[in-house]
């Protein structure tokens, strides 16, 4: 599948950041399911420290869509080294990104302004008043600033940095940026640029963006001249008695110049230039390049504020998918918070983990630290560990249970039944899946039974799988078969510890959840009591 650059999906009337949506499960790393459930959305407002609009995007298809190829999440780590490694360059990605965050608006404003006509008033960012001459040169400005800058940076060593650097250097080979350069010209061929008039002899009008022409004004006043001279009448004498009666026929001649040239500029110049340069794929790869420079400054940042250990996980070739964390916590609730419990985890032959323990003692919050870790790490970034180790998941699924819809014939059991089996199906020894307790909706004989078919079958496919439960029946039965690893959330004085320890829980908890909200057997009494 050939994936669309950002600026082809921004053919509206302004770039959105979340543009990018997940693809059909099995068709990428994630779907939207695991996208919702995992809470990407949040993840990505922990991480997002881009200074640009195309940055921000940049990363949010990063993580909408992570790469599942094991050497080109090391060129970006590499990127991310070297930038971390080499001040300078470090300080000259910084000014270029400075700089073009200064103007990107403008460019934006040139490719999807909404022109108002000569009379209108902008008062939304996106709406262009007069001609657009202003909004033309301070659109271009930001794409030919931004090659200029990127040639006083040193080149560097990183073959993902230095792409991206070639990337938008060659931009300056190409027909937009002779355009934008200028001169363009309008011929009968069309708008062309210096690069295409070169071997021409055609007539053509050559395109500057300012109203003020000067051989234009220069030809009406000479046309003028030559007309008063040729054909002199009391009226075109130069006499200064005759100078008000010539007012009278040259004032109204440059009112008229202003609308007829600059509708014309607009409508025949500037509003198909920017057609062009909306759909230029050499416009499209050097946005793109710059955005994905914002996009490792951003990882770097993240890194810096994050206030607990943070690392580069150390990637690693496996025929099954392997994952071991020291200290691992989650990098939307631990950020700026050196408090948060972190936990080991490790999962490599063993193949499955199930775990148990009360409610909100953080068997969730964990499972989706690891799944968020484990996409984090496919986008090139730093993980909140102080040590991590995996292989790269060529799929990422986090189940929860769906309630059924009213179309749905099967009910609830059928629901999630169905998501299983499209996992399991999708799945491969390379995938990593969570899954938060399973076969509701049925008797516990059946989902016993259920779910031990299930388990079975994950374990016999050879992913990572985590099971979620409270079922510790079922932990026993595998524990029994040697099969899987037993952790549980430990709890100390009745109240959560948030550690991950080795053992199966047979508690709920469910009167101290009760009561804490609010609903304990006591406080329904209390409510029916003192409603009569």
């Amino acid at each position: 599948m050939i994936k669309k650059t950002l600026l082809e999906g921004w053919q509206g009337l302004w770039p959105i950041v979340k543009s990018t949506v997940p693809l059909a499960t099995g068709e990428s790393v994630i779907d939207k399911s695991v996208f919702n459930t995992i809470e990407v959305d949040k993840l990505f407002d922990a991480l997002n420290d881009t200074s640009m609009i195309i940055g921000s995007a940049v990363l949010y298809r990063s993580l909408t869509q992570p790469l599942d190829n094991l050497d080109e999440i090391k060129l970006k780590q590499d990127s991310v080294k070297e930038i971390q490694s080499n001040p300078a360059l470090k300080d000259g990605l910084e000014n270029i990104i400075k700089t073009a965050a200064s103007h990107e608006k403008n460019f934006y404003s040139l490719l999807f302004g909404e022109f108002l006509g000569t009379f209108g008033t902008a008062k939304e960012e996106h709406e262009i008043e007069g001609y657009g001459y202003l909004q033309y040169k301070r659109g271009v400005r930001f794409m030919l600033e931004l090659v200029a800058q990127i040639h006083d940076v040193s080149v560097p060593q990183s073959t993902y940095l230095k792409t991206l650097f070639d990337k938008i250097k060659s931009f300056e080979n190409s027909i937009a940026y002779s355009l934008m350069e200028g001169p363009a010209y309008i011929s009968e061929s069309g708008i062309q640029s210096k690069q295409e008039r070169s071997d021409s002899f055609s007539p053509a009008i050559i395109f500057r963006p300012r109203l003020f022409k000067p051989l234009l004004i220069a030809l009406f006043v000479g046309f003028f001249w030559g007309f008063a001279r040729f054909f002199p009448t009391d009226m075109f004498s130069l006499s200064s008695e005759a100078i008000p009666t010539a007012t009278i026929f040259v004032v109204p001649l440059l009112l008229l110049y202003y609308p007829i040239i600059g509708s014309f500029d607009r409508d025949s110049c500037i509003i198909p230039l920017r057609k062009i340069y909306r759909h230029s794929i050499d416009v499209a790869e050097t946005l793109e390049a710059v955005g994905q420079l914002d996009e490792l400054l951003s990882f770097i940042k993240f890194a810096d504020v994050f206030g607990s250990p943070i690392v580069l996980p150390e990637l690693i070739e496996g025929e099954h998918h392997r994952i071991n964390l020291i200290d691992a916590k989650n990098p939307i609730l631990a950020k700026e918070n050196p408090a948060y419990v972190g936990n080991d985890f490790v999962l490599e032959d063993d193949k499955l983990v199930l775990v148990t323990g009360p409610n909100s003692g953080g068997k969730t919050a964990f499972c989706k630290t690891i799944t968020q870790i484990q996409l984090m790490a496919q986008i090139g970034c730093y993980v909140p560990a102080k040590e991590a180790k995996l292989t790269v998941a060529d799929r990422i699924f986090y189940q929860v249970s769906e309630v059924s819809h009213l179309n749905d014939g099967e009910g609830r059991f059928g629901t999630e039944l169905k998501r299983t089996k499209d996992i399991f199906l999708a799945t491969t020894p390379k995938s990593l899946v969570v899954l938060d307790e399973l076969s509701e909706g049925t008797t516990f004989e059946e989902k016993m039974e259920s779910s031990s078919n299930v388990l079975n079958g994950f374990y016999r496919k050879g992913n990572s799988t985590i099971l979620i439960t409270h079922n510790h029946q079922l932990v026993d039965e595998f524990v029994n078969q040697r099969i899987g690893l037993p952790r549980q959330v430990e709890f100390a004085d009745n109240a959560p510890t948030y550690k991950l320890i080795t053992g199966i829980s047979r508690v709920s908890h469910a009167d101290r959840v009760a009561k804490k909200i609010g609903f304990s057997k006591e406080d329904i009494d209390n409510y029916l009591a003192n409603a009569q």
